[in-house]
């Protein structure tokens, strides 16, 4: 019997239609969410956008996506705050938010539990 296996996430990454890209590396997911990498590949200054920390869709992102614990990522954004040399992502605080922030900001990206496939509001971003 043959067979395929695919990863089937329960969150999707998705962005503002004006990113050009439809897929990004786990690396240049984290280095998106931890606000280590500004720019998405073609120069257009990205903005990302997160739930709160004990928000249980948060939760699965981090760990699901990214591979990290939700505690990861805010030390990152702490760190870079604090020392001066970046910011943290806007956080938002429910995925109606998320998605309305996401369409409507250039450059946008953050995640839901799930997009429809026919919202040409957002670009689905796959991670591999």
């Amino acid at each position: 019997m043959l067979g395929w296996c695919a990863t089937v996430r329960a969150i999707d990454v998705i962005a503002h239609p004006s990113v050009s890209i439809s897929q990004l590396s786990l690396v240049q997911a984290k280095g998106l969410f931890s606000m280590r990498q500004t720019r998405w590949p073609d120069g257009q200054p990205a903005r990302v956008f997160v739930l709160p920390d004990a928000h249980p869709i948060h939760k699965a992102f981090s760990k699901e996506i990214l591979n990290l614990y939700p505690y990861q990522l805010r030390q990152t954004w702490d760190r870079q705050v604090y020392s001066g040399i970046g910011q943290a992502p806007v956080e938002v605080v429910s995925e109606e938010e998320m998605l309305k922030y996401v369409a409507n900001t250039p450059g946008a990206i953050g995640y839901v539990r799930k997009v429809d496939p026919h919202d040409t509001t957002v670009r689905h971003i796959f991670v591999e």
